[in-house]
C-alpha cells in the first residue's frame, strides 16, 4: 500500500470516528435560544462572581504579611493570633491582602482558644504561594466544639466569612413578576439604592405552588413541605430604584404573586469582594469515615462557611483531610474555581445551602467525600461545572427545598444513598434539577427511579436530563418529558457556557482561560 493511500485511509478513519462521536444538537437549547420565556431550562448564566461577566480580579490592596504580625512558618507554634491580627489590620484599613509565604501555618493548636476565625469585612483577600509542594498550608490541628454533640451538624466552621444577621425588612411585593423579569414593585423602598443586596423571601401553603415544585408527585404527610409549605430565600442586587419600583441586576428565578406575601429585606451587613487564593487548608481528620457515627465524623473538621457574602471567590485552593470544605449559607454570586478535595474521605465537599447564583467550577473531589459537590436547603441557581469525583460517591442533594441546580459536564458516580437529608425534609431536590452531559463512572442501574414508592430515599421530581452517558437507564415517567436522554453527549457541550455566551454575545475571556 503506497504512502498516499495510507494517509487517505487514515484521514477517512479519523473523519469517520469524529463523525460518529459528534454530539447531537440539543432541542432543549434550541428552544431556549428561540424563546427563553417558554423554555423549561432555567437561566443559569448569572451564576458566579459578578454574574459571570467579569474575571476574578487580581487585587492590588495593601499587603498585610502574616509574618509581620508574628506568624512563623514551620515552627510548630500556633499562628492563629497572628492571622487574626492581620485580618483586624486589613479591616481597619478598609481593604487588604492577607499574605502567606510558603510553608505550614498552624491554627487551633492545643494552646489556642477554640473559636472560629472571623472575616466580617469586605475587600479582604487571603493569598498564598500555591497548593503544590513548596506552597502555603494552613493546618487545623484540633476540632472546634459543637453547639450540641447530639446534633452532629453543629460544629462551628474554622473560618466564618461575613455576618449571618442584620437584614432589615423593607416591605411587601405588591405586583406579580414572571420568571425572567427584572422589576419588582414594593409597598415601600425606604432608603434602597443601586448596589444594595436584597433578600426576597416567601413561605406559603398554597397547594398549587407545592404541586408545581414537585411536578404533581404524591407527597408524604410527614414531610415539612406538606406541613409548612413552600419556602424561598432568593438574593438579588438592586440596579436602580424609581419610586416604588426596583430594577434588579439578576432576573427573577421564581414566579412572584402578591397573594403569597413575598417579603423584601435589605442585607444590612453584606460582605463583598472577599477572596481566598493559592492555599491548602488542612485538617487533622485521620479516622475511617462512618456516616452519622458522631459529630466528629460529620462536622468536626469543617473549614469554611459564607454568610451574607456576595461577589466573592475561592480559587486554586486545596482542602485536605476534612469533614467538610466549604458551604455557602447565605449570599450570592460566589465562585469556587479550580479547587480540589484530597486526603482522608470525609462528609461533604463544597456545597450551596442557601445562596443564589453560586458557581462551583473546575473542581475535583479526589478524597471521595460522602456527599460530593452539591446543594441543600434554600439554594437557588447553583451551577456545578466541569466537576469530577470518584465512582464511589455522588453529587449532594441534601433536601430542605433546593431549586434550580445545573450539573454541567460532571463526571463521577451516580447513585442513591449519597444525596443526603432527613426524611422529614424530603424531597432531596425540588423543581429544575438539570443534568447536562453527565458522565457516570460507576456501575449503572436499569430503570432508575427518581421518585420510588419504597424506600423513601432518593426523591427528585422530574429532573431535566440531556446527554447522560453511562450504563444507568431511566424510567421515562420519572424524568421531565422534554429530557434528551440520548446516552451520548449533546451539543452545546456546556449549558452554562452556552447560556452565558447567548446573553453576552461572546464567551468571557475568564471562562476561556479557566477551560
Amino acid at each position: 500500500m503506497n504512502k498516499k493511500l495510507k494517509l487517505s485511509l487514515a484521514f477517512l478513519l479519523t473523519t469517520s470516528i469524529a463523525y460518529s462521536q459528534k454530539a447531537v444538537e440539543s432541542k432543549l437549547f434550541a428552544a431556549y435560544r428561540a424563546d427563553k420565556s417558554k423554555s423549561v431550562l432555567p437561566d443559569f448564566s448569572y451564576a458566579g462572581y459578578k454574574t459571570g461577566e467579569l474575571a476574578i480580579p487580581n487585587v492590588k490592596h495593601k499587603i498585610f504579611n502574616v509574618t509581620d504580625f508574628g506568624a512563623v512558618a514551620n515552627d510548630n507554634v500556633s499562628d492563629k493570633v497572628a492571622i487574626e491580627a492581620a485580618i483586624a489590620a486589613a479591616k481597619a484599613n478598609g481593604s487588604g491582602i492577607i499574605l502567606f509565604p510558603a510553608g505550614r501555618f498552624l491554627i487551633n493548636e492545643d494552646s489556642d482558644v477554640k473559636k472560629s476565625i472571623q472575616i466580617n469585612a469586605s475587600n479582604i483577600v487571603f493569598r498564598g504561594t500555591g497548593i503544590g509542594a513548596g506552597g502555603t498550608e494552613i493546618y487545623m490541628k484540633n476540632t472546634l466544639i459543637p453547639a450540641n454533640p447530639n446534633q452532629m451538624w453543629t460544629t462551628p466552621k474554622m473560618f466564618v466569612v461575613g455576618k449571618g444577621a442584620g437584614n432589615i425588612t423593607i416591605g411587601k411585593i405588591t405586583e406579580s413578576s414572571n420568571i425572567g423579569d427584572f422589576n419588582i414593585k414594593l409597598s415601600s423602598t425606604k432608603s434602597l439604592k443601586a448596589g444594595d443586596w436584597l433578600l426576597l423571601s416567601m413561605n406559603s401553603n398554597d397547594q398549587a405552588l407545592i404541586d408545581d415544585d414537585v411536578a404533581n408527585r404524591l407527597l408524604d404527610t410527614a414531610w415539612a413541605l406538606t406541613k409548612e409549605g413552600v419556602e424561598l430565600k432568593i438574593y438579588h442586587q438592586v440596579k436602580s430604584v424609581n419610586s416604588n419600583s426596583v430594577t434588579l441586576v439578576q432576573p427573577i428565578t421564581y414566579a412572584i404573586h402578591p397573594k403569597h406575601s413575598w417579603t423584601v429585606s435589605k442585607v444590612n451587613n453584606a460582605t463583598q469582594e472577599v477572596g481566598f487564593e493559592n492555599i491548602t487548608f488542612s485538617g487533622n481528620w485521620q479516622e475511617p469515615f462512618v456516616h452519622h457515627q458522631s459529630w466528629v465524623h460529620d462536622s468536626g473538621w469543617s473549614m469554611f462557611v459564607f454568610n451574607n457574602t456576595f461577589n466573592s471567590w475561592m480559587k486554586n485552593c486545596r482542602f485536605n483531610d476534612l469533614s467538610a470544605a466549604a458551604v455557602v449559607n447565605s449570599g450570592a454570586n460566589i465562585s469556587f474555581l479550580s479547587c480540589e478535595i484530597t486526603g482522608n474521605p470525609g462528609h461533604e465537599a463544597i456545597s450551596n445551602t442557601g445562596g443564589t447564583n453560586i458557581l462551583i467550577a473546575n473542581v475535583k473531589d479526589k478524597a471521595s467525600q460522602w456527599h460530593s459537590f452539591g446543594v441543600a436547603n434554600a439554594s437557588m441557581n447553583t451551577v456545578i461545572l466541569n466537576a469530577e469525583y470518584p465512582s464511589t460517591t455522588c453529587f449532594e442533594s441534601h433536601s430542605s427545598q433546593p431549586r434550580n441546580t445545573l450539573l454541567d459536564n460532571v463526571k463521577g458516580g451516580f447513585m442513591n444513598g449519597h444525596g443526603g437529608g432527613a426524611k422529614q425534609n424530603m424531597p432531596n431536590h425540588l423543581k429544575n434539577l438539570v443534568m447536562w452531559n453527565y458522565e457516570q463512572t460507576n456501575e449503572g442501574k436499569k430503570d432508575f427511579e427518581f421518585w420510588p414508592s419504597n424506600p423513601w430515599f432518593w426523591r427528585i421530581p422530574d429532573p431535566i436530563i440531556a446527554g447522560f452517558t453511562g450504563t444507568t437507564t431511566f424510567k421515562s415517567n420519572q424524568i421531565h418529558h422534554q429530557s434528551e436522554v440520548t446516552y451520548s453527549k449533546v451539543s452545546p457541550n456546556s449549558l452554562y457556557e452556552a447560556q452565558l455566551t447567548f446573553r453576552l454575545g461572546k464567551l468571557p475571556s475568564w471562562l476561556k482561560e479557566l477551560k
